[in-house]
């Protein structure tokens, strides 16, 4: 185990500990020397973490602390900053921009895995969606408010059809954003391009009530797994 890991691993420790562990408790439990012990935590006290208690005595974390921005070992690292850099292809600008400083907190992350414009671990934005940024909002809001929106898609075949959606989930491919939702037109779950709807607007109309149980008849009808392909933009 890397120091890097054996610091975090013994912060995790602590945290979770609801009273004082003497070093050798926390030696043991890293399989490493006592000596090695006081010497991370005094590393972590010179680091502004809130570790109390000395050699020959105990160690406790103080109550309330959160890791400071971010410890990972050099893989997770890799695979968070390769997902934050994923959502540059939603089109989501608030995601996008909540991705962006996310990874601006990533200090010890970029210790461990290196620059982050390490040429050897890129993401392209080729193809990704275009939907525009104010519909995504809409969209977003209004699934994580469980309310109604009254919509104008036009679908791959050109046609153009005014909905009254309630919108259940997103889902995010690589070249498509795409609403799933109960369609009060169709009186069926239907899927929707979110870069296709020519207009977008929230009602006063909450589905709160049902939204859990639709979601979960979607889930169930459409067979929903990680590796789900859908019907996309179907409508």
């Amino acid at each position: 185990m890397s120091r890097i890991d054996r610091l975090f691993e013994l912060v995790q420790i602590l945290r979770r500990s609801r009273r004082a562990m003497t070093g050798r408790e926390i030696a043991e439990a890293l399989e490493v020397s006592l000596r090695t012990i006081y010497r991370d935590c005094a590393s972590l006290q010179a680091m502004g973490v809130p570790v109390e208690g000395e050699a020959g005595v105990g160690y406790v974390m103080r109550r309330g602390y959160d890791l400071p921005p971010l410890a990972f070992t050099r893989e997770e690292a890799e695979a968070v900053l390769a997902g934050l850099r994923m959502l540059g292809r939603t089109g989501d600008g608030a995601l996008i921009g909540a991705a962006a400083k996310a990874e601006s907190k990533l200090v010890v992350a970029r210790q461990v895995a290196g620059d982050a414009e390490d040429p050897r671990r890129l993401v392209s934005q080729a193809g990704a969606p275009g939907a525009r940024m104010d519909v995504l909002r809409t969209v977003r809001d209004a699934v994580d408010k469980e309310i109604e929106i009254d919509a104008r898609y036009r679908d791959r075949n050109g046609r153009v059809t005014r909905r009254r959606l309630r919108p259940l989930c997103l889902i995010y491919y690589p070249d498509a954003t795409v609403l799933a939702a109960w369609c009060e037109l169709r009186h069926s779950f239907r899927h929707f391009r979110v870069d296709w709807f020519e207009e977008i607007a929230p009602t006063s109309e909450s589905f709160a009530d049902a939204g859990k149980t639709l979601r979960e008849q979607w889930r169930t009808l459409e067979g929903w797994s990680p590796d789900y392909p859908g019907a996309i933009g179907h409508g």
